[in-house]
């Protein structure tokens, strides 16, 4: 297993692809000059009759002109009755006309039952459902196997009991990947599906995060290391987290940017503990979202407060 913090070189060579198409791969197995731009309606490819292994259809050759797209993330979401600022932020996804909503796991406390869905999440988050590309959280799985998270979102959370997948925005190349089941397998898959990734800029997420400096579940991502080393020679360069109920922004490791954003609306936020390696910056007191522009060759950021919050965070970066 290769370690975090050793640089690998890229095998796979990167071609940007001049694409404005979502594709879900359903695998048997941040400028930030504009609030909620309208980076286009998502746009299923066609598939192909040969797609390459594992499963991942070949890239739409068709360019389509437009806006670059804007999408946004959060995780830690949606309970029963004590979440306030679930409908808050469920607002500022609608308002947003975001391309794409990403969420980071722990979609539905405290068990992920389908009739907690329907009750919480729905008239909140699920307002932009056919939007979403969810990712699951330990809270999800409490339901057996996942069964309200996968009855809920159906064919947009992937493979059935699987919970990983694949897709494109624009020229970028997306992973909604699994920390609570199914790792071994994943590890396989997420090698030979970045093995024929010509995309520039590739971006993944699951719930619980590697590395925190959060003073709890600090050792709970550990599992994903070895997807996370798999993400690094694929040449990634974003990686989205949950699980931690705060906001944190780390440095580029091995050229990955990650972030925690535990900040959907669940509102019990975490305290802070000895600062993780290349942590940059760090909030444990407001709920919002992630605002990330895809460009063809880099990202704009900006984390979004709920109204009356006054912590934001905003910057660029470059893919590899």
């Amino acid at each position: 297993m290769r370690e975090p913090g050793s640089r690998v070189a890229r095998t796979v060579p990167r071609v940007v692809v001049a694409v404005l198409a979502v594709s879900f791969v359903l695998v048997a197995c941040g400028s930030d000059s504009k609030t909620g731009a309208d980076g286009g309606s998502p746009r299923p490819r066609p598939a192909t009759t040969a797609p390459p292994s594992p499963g991942r259809s070949a890239p739409d050759s068709t360019a389509v002109a437009g806006p670059d797209p804007v999408i946004a993330a959060a995780g830690d979401i949606a309970c029963p009755s004590s979440c306030t600022s679930t409908k808050t932020v469920g607002d500022m996804l609608v308002e947003g006309n975001y391309t794409a909503v990403l969420t980071l796991g722990d979609n539905q406390y405290e068990d992920g039952r389908l009739s907690e869905y329907t009750r919480s999440y729905d008239p909140t988050w699920g307002r932009v459902k056919d939007k979403t590309y969810p990712s699951p959280g330990n809270h999800d799985y409490h339901d057996a196997n996942g069964a309200g998270y996968y009855a809920y979102f159906g064919s947009r959370a992937g493979p059935p009991g699987k919970g990983y997948y694949s897709y494109d925005i624009g020229t970028w190349h997306l992973l909604s990947l699994n920390s609570e089941a199914n790792i071994d397998a994943q590890l396989g898959w997420v090698k030979a599906d970045l093995a024929v990734n010509h995309s520039r800029c590739t971006l993944a997420y699951w719930h619980k995060p590697i590395w925190t400096s959060g003073n709890t579940h600090r050792h709970d991502g550990e599992p994903m290391t070895a997807i996370w080393n798999a993400l690094v020679e694929g040449g990634a360069d974003v990686v989205l987290n949950g699980h931690v109920h705060n906001y944190e922004r780390f440095a580029p490791r091995d050229g990955i940017r990650a972030f925690i954003v535990g900040t959907g609306g669940r509102d019990s936020h975490y305290g802070f503990a000895q600062t993780a390696s290349l942590s940059e910056v760090r909030d444990n007191s407001t709920d919002g979202l992630l605002r990330l522009t895809l460009h063809p060759a880099g990202y704009d950021w900006r984390f979004l407060p709920v109204p009356g919050g006054t912590f934001s965070d905003a910057g660029a970066g470059t893919c590899r």
